[in-house]
């Protein structure tokens, strides 16, 4: 899709990697989810990303019930899109993870679009005490942990979606997954405009040099042409400079507690509207305009909040 002055800012609230033990501010209880996606809806993010925790103890949960106490309370509150996960935790089947989409039609449901993988195992290095026993396993976990996203399950999340409405933020961690997402594209299982998001810095994945981000972009210009509309991520301390390189080349960009923790060198975010807010400062600092939920709908070819399950 042809550059545009227009960025779409989404927040990724709570995501499954980070822990309870990590940050203080990590929204783990549905008040909690509900107050950081309205903050950052306030702040400027057009799309809220979310996941679901168990309140007591703050593991991901992929259950549609743990989704039910903050869904309607965010639609009624925001005119933000409402994006439901399909990737939920590593550690989940392909069917788990995409019950709450299937169940509740989300205008936006996020996919991964290949097996890799998938390694948090390194940040035992820096956190060594843990409020809950899950946290130490979720982490060492990971050293034998291949995140699994085969065609066949590209496949079950796609046909268990279908006839909803909903469109997909295709997550592709490495260049191979932009293949795969042409593949789809090809057999007709999948229409564009196709909303892209590049990760960058997850262990198992591509990684974080500037090449990196223009190789992921050259790549996707090469395979979708003007069918697409790329955004970026950035894991931990590159969230920030990642933003910014994409920003200069047309790109939008994810930021939110589920990427990073952090809002500068050092130094714990508060909250994901105060990551928000940072993203927004850099969009306006390069004379961008930050889209509006309703930009955005029309940007991605969104259905309309009215057509949601929630």
């Amino acid at each position: 899709m042809p550059a545009s002055d227009t960025v779409i800012i989404t927040c990724a609230v709570t995501g499954a990697i980070h822990t309870p033990s990590m940050t203080p501010h990590l929204p783990i209880t549905p008040d909690q989810i509900v107050d950081a996606a309205l903050g950052a809806a306030e702040a400027g993010a057009a799309i809220l990303h979310l996941h679901a925790r168990d309140p007591g103890t703050g593991k991901p949960d992929q259950s549609p019930e743990a989704f039910a106490p903050f869904l309607p309370r965010i639609k009624q509150a925001t005119a933000a899109v409402v994006n439901i996960t399909t990737g939920g935790s590593p550690y989940m089947t392909v069917a788990e993870r995409a019950e709450p989409a299937a169940r509740y039609k989300p205008e936006v449901a996020s996919l991964n679009m290949g097996s890799m993988n998938f390694g948090f195992f390194p940040l035992l290095a820096k956190y060594t005490e843990f409020k809950h026993d899950w946290e130490y396993d979720h982490l060492e976990g990971s050293r034998d942990l291949v995140f699994r996203n085969s065609f066949k399950d590209i496949e079950y999340v796609l046909r268990t979606c279908a006839g909803n409405g909903t469109r997909f933020e295709f997550e592709c961690y490495d260049i191979s997954h932009l293949y795969n997402l042409a593949h789809f594209a090809e057999r007709g299982l999948v229409e564009p405009p196709f909303f892209i998001q590049s990760v960058f810095g997850l262990l198992g994945g591509i990684g974080t040099h500037p090449e990196d981000v223009m190789h992921m972009k050259r790549t996707a210009d090469r395979l979708f042409g003007s069918d697409f509309r790329w955004s970026v991520l950035g894991a931990g301390k590159d969230q920030f400079r990642i933003a910014t390189q994409a920003l200069s080349m047309g790109g939008n960009i994810r930021v939110g507690l589920e990427d990073s923790i952090w809002i500068a060198r050092g130094e714990l975010a508060k909250s994901n509207a105060q990551q928000v807010e940072k993203a927004r400062r850099l969009v306006e600092g390069l004379g961008l305009k930050v889209a509006t939920p309703d930009e955005a709908r029309a940007i991605l070819g969104l259905k309309g909040a009215d057509q949601v399950a929630f």
